[in-house]
C-alpha cells in the first residue's frame, strides 16, 4: 500500500542523513520534496500543509541544526508526526458496555462491510472469546443477506434468521433482543450501502442508529479510493457520529493517502485494517508501526506477533530439540517453508524487515517470488519418505524422477539440496553444549518451549543483551551457512545476524548481489 511513499520519502530522507550539517536552505528543499511526496500518494492537501509546517517549525530549530547528526534529527521529526497524523496511539473496538454492545458497520456498497462484519465476528470470538451474532439490514443488495448467512455458517458464527419483508430498522430491533436473549456479548449490525452518498442512505443509517443505540460505529472504507474516502467519512460522521474506521485492501497497490488523510481530518481513529480475502487476514491498526513501514525502518514488532500466531508451539518445541541435535532432513525444511508463506510469503516479511524494503527491484530482477516456495515443496513432496529423511540417497535417476513429478528441474532440485546443506551444517555447527546457549538466545525471542521459533525466521534474537563475542560467534555462522555472500539472500547485512537461525537469509535464495 505505501510502497511509492516510502520509496520517495526513503531517497529524500537518506539524502539528508548523509551530510554532517544542514542549513535551512537543505531542510527547506528536502521538505518541498516531502509535500511533493505525500500529495501524490493521495493525501488530501490540508493534511499535507499541517503536516510540512509542523515538520518545517521543529526541524529549522537551533537544537537540529547544531546536533550532531541533524540529518537523523530530522527523520525523527518526520517519524514523530507520521505517528501524530496516524493516530498516536492505537484504538481498538470497546467492548465496555452493558451485553450485548451492538456495533453498527457502516460505508458504501463494494467497500467491503459484510466481509469485514465476518472477520471482525471471527476475531472477537477466537481472540476475546466473545459470543457473537450477526445481522444483515442489507434489504436492497440481491443475496446481502445470504452472503452474511454464508459467512457465518463458514465461521461457526451465529447470525440472525432472515425474514423477507422487514426493514432495517425492524430487523435492528430484533437483532438487540436476539442478542439479550441469546446471551450474545456482540451483535454486529451490517447496514446496507450505495454506491454513493445520499439522503435516504443517510436517514436509514441515522433511524437504525437510533433504534439500535450501537456503542460503537464504523465506517468501512475501501482505502484504494484515496480522497473520496476522506469525503465520505466526513459526511457519516456528521450524521451518525463514528467512533472509528476500519480501512479494506491495506494489501492493494493503492498510494495510502486514504489512511494519512482519514484520522487526520475527521479526528475518528483507524481500528482495524483489512490485508487480504481470507476471514483471518484483519489487523489492529498500530499507528508507530505503519510510520516505521513507511520510512522503511521496518516492522519488526508485527512480524513477531504474525509468527506467534502461525507456528504451533508443539512442533516448535520438538524442531529445537531436532536442531540442538544438529539433525534437519529435508521434511523439517518443507515445514520452514510452509511457515514462512503462513507468514506473509516473501513479500510480507521483507515489508516488515528493517532495512529490507529497497532490496525489493533486487529481488524482482532475480526473479525471487512467493513461487519459490511452491516450486520447493513440490520438489519435497515428489520425493518417498526415504528420500526426504535421507537426502544422500538422490542421483541422477532420482532425481529425474522427482523432476518429472513436481514439474522441475534438475538445476531446481540441486538448488533445494544445496540450500538444505547449509542449513543442516549450521545446525551440527551449533550442536553441543555452546551451540545450545548460542541457540537458546538466537530463539528466544518468541519464549516458546526449547527456545522459541525455530528455522523460519531464527527465533527475532534480543541483539542488545548479546556480548561482542556472541555476536561475531553468530556472525561467523551465519555468513558460513551462505547469510553474508553474493548466493544468499542476506546479501551481506551485518546489522542482521541474529535474523537468520537458519532460516530465512539461510534459504540461499541467488542472485541478489552484496550491499555496498
Amino acid at each position: 500500500m505505501f510502497e511509492s511513499l516510502q520509496d520517495r520519502l526513503g531517497s529524500i530522507l537518506s539524502n539528508l542523513t548523509g551530510r554532517g550539517a544542514l542549513s535551512d536552505k537543505d531542510v527547506s528543499a528536502a521538505l518541498r520534496e516531502v509535500r511533493r511526496a505525500l500529495i501524490e500518494a493521495d493525501v488530501a492537501l490540508e493534511v499535507v500543509r499541517g503536516f510540512v509546517e509542523r515538520v518545517r517549525e521543529k526541524a529549522v530549530g537551533a537544537e537540529v541544526l547544531k546536533s550532531v547528526k541533524p540529518g537523523q534529527m530530522v527523520v525523527k521529526i518526520v517519524h514523530d508526526e507520521l505517528v501524530e497524523t496516524l493516530g498516536s496511539e492505537g484504538a481498538t473496538i470497546d467492548l465496555n458496555a452493558p451485553a450485548p454492545v451492538v456495533i453498527m458497520m457502516a460505508g458504501l456498497q463494494g467497500s467491503g462491510k459484510t466481509t469485514t462484519t465476518g472477520k471482525i465476528a471471527k476475531r472477537l470470538t477466537e481472540k476475546q472469546g466473545k459470543k457473537v451474532l450477526m445481522a444483515s439490514l442489507d434489504t436492497r443488495r440481491p443475496a446481502a443477506q445470504e452472503q452474511l448467512k454464508q459467512l457465518g455458517e463458514q465461521t461457526g458464527i451465529a447470525t440472525l434468521p432472515i425474514i423477507a419483508g422487514q426493514s432495517p430498522v425492524d430487523i435492528a430491533r430484533r437483532a438487540v433482543q436476539a442478542g439479550k436473549l441469546g446471551g450474545h456479548d456482540v451483535v454486529i449490525l451490517d447496514t446496507a450501502g450505495r454506491t454513493h452518498i445520499d439522503e435516504p442512505l443517510m436517514v436509514e443509517m441515522a433511524d437504525v442508529a437510533k433504534a439500535s443505540n450501537p456503542h460503537e460505529t464504523l465506517l468501512v472504507a475501501d482505502s484504494l479510493t484515496g480522497q473520496d474516502a476522506v469525503n465520505l467519512a466526513k459526511s457519516f460522521d456528521e450524521r451518525i457520529a463514528l467512533t472509528g474506521i476500519v480501512l479494506t485492501r491495506m494489501d492493494g497497490d493503492g498510494r495510502g493517502g486514504a489512511a494519512l488523510s482519514m484520522r487526520a481530518v475527521t479526528g475518528k481513529p483507524i481500528k482495524l485494517i483489512g490485508t487480504g480475502e481470507k476471514m483471518d487476514a484483519l489487523e489492529e491498526f498500530h499507528p508507530s508501526r505503519i510510520a516505521d513501514r513507511i520510512l522503511g525502518m521496518g516492522d519488526i514488532v508485527s512480524l513477531v506477533e504474525k509468527a506467534a500466531e502461525t507456528i504451533d508451539a508443539e512442533k516448535a518445541a520438538a524442531m529445537a530439540k531436532k536442531m540442538q541435535e544438529g539433525k534437519f532432513d529435508l521434511n523439517d525444511l518443507a515445514d520452514q517453508l510452509r511457515q514462512m508463506k503462513k507468514m506473509g510469503g516473501m513479500g510480507g516479511i521483507m515489508g516488515m524487515m528493517p532495512g529490507m524494503g529497497k532490496m525489493k527491484d533486487q529481488m524482482a530482477a532475480a526473479g525471487l517470488d512467493d513461487k519459490i516456495f511452491d516450486r520447493q515443496i513440490a520438489i519435497i513432496q515428489s520425493m518417498t519418505p526415504k528420500e526426504r529423511s535421507s537426502p544422500d540417497l538422490l542421483k541422477h535417476s532420482r532425481k529425474k524422477r522427482i523432476a518429472a513429478g513436481s514439474g522441475t528441474s534438475a538445476a531446481d532440485i540441486n538448488k533445494l539440496l544445496k540450500m538444505h546443506r547449509q542449513m543442516a551444517d549450521m545446525m551440527k555447527s551449533m550442536k553441543g553444549k555452546k551451540g545450545r546457549g548460542l541457540m537458546g538466545k538466537m530463539m528466544g525471542g518468541l519464549g516458546l518451549p526449547g527456545g522459541g521459533m525455530p528455522g523460519g525466521m531464527g527465533g527475532m534474537p534480543d541483539l542488545s543483551k548479546m556480548s561482542p563475542k556472541e555476536l561475531e560467534a553468530l556472525q561467523k555462522q551465519a555468513e558460513a551457512a551462505g547469510l553474508g555472500g553474493p548466493g544468499g539472500l542476506g546479501g551481506g547485512m551485518p546489522k542482521l545476524p541474529g535474523l537468520g537461525g537458519p532460516g530465512l537469509p539461510g534459504m540461499g535464495l541467488p542472485g541478489l548481489p552484496k550491499k555496498k
